[in-house]
This record gives C-alpha cells, sequence and structure tokens, in this order.
C-alpha cells in the first residue's frame, strides 16, 4: 500500500525513529497509502534564494491529502517543530499537517498494540 522513498515493507525501510515505523504498519494494516518524508517545504530563505529553514513532514497520506508529523521528541524540540508548523501554515496554507504527539503516539500504542517507541 505504501510508496515514496522506498519499494520495500515498512519492516524493511529505515525510519528516522522506531515510531515512524509502527506508526507505518498501523498506515498498512488499515490499508491506508502513505508516502515517507516525499517533500520538503520551504519556509525561509537567505539573501542568496538558498533555503534557509525547511520541514519534512514524516508522512503524506495521499488519499486525505493531508501530512502527518510524529514527535516525541523533549518538549524543548517539541516547541521548535511547532513554530516550524505555524511558519509552514502561514507560508503554505493550503497544506494540511496533523502533528501527534508523545502522548498521542502512546496512545496510539496501547488502542492498537503498537511497540510505539517513546
Amino acid at each position: 500500500m505504501s510508496s515514496g522513498r522506498r519499494s520495500a515493507g515498512p519492516d524493511l525501510m529505515t525510519f528516522a525513529h522506531p515510531s515512524e515505523q509502527a506508526f507505518a504498519s498501523l498506515l498498512d494494516s488499515y490499508g491506508i497509502r502513505w508516502e515517507y518524508e516525499p517533500r520538503m517545504f520551504v519556509l525561509e530563505r537567505d539573501s542568496d534564494g538558498n533555503t534557509a529553514c525547511g520541514f519534512t513532514p514524516d508522512f503524506y497520506l495521499p488519499d486525505f491529502d493531508m501530512y502527518v508529523e510524529l514527535t516525541t521528541l523533549r518538549q524543548r524540540l517539541v516547541n521548535r517543530k511547532k513554530q516550524k508548523l505555524r511558519l509552514l501554515a502561514e507560508t503554505h496554507p493550503d497544506v494540511r499537517v496533523k502533528l501527534l504527539n508523545r502522548r498521542d503516539m502512546e496512545w496510539i500504542g496501547r488502542k492498537y498494540g503498537l511497540p510505539v517507541a517513546a
């Protein structure tokens, strides 16, 4: 079901964090198509036009036209990610992104019996 930067299932793909693998497995179990880190959004450019700040969401769900970003990091880093999401909303208002934090991932893990690493 999945696509994006890979040709194998979630068990054979390298993810940045174990929670991403667990989330991909959940999506596959429900037949939800997904792409892993398919696009980087430019949020700021420097004076030469180069990307100064960008954001690459973890997943894209094409059937829902929505991106999903997982975060199980320390609160300071979560705040930085939220700041990037606010900037994304300003610079790309047509892009839908859902942020799932550590509590969301723990709830998903309990509900679906997944080993979601925190």
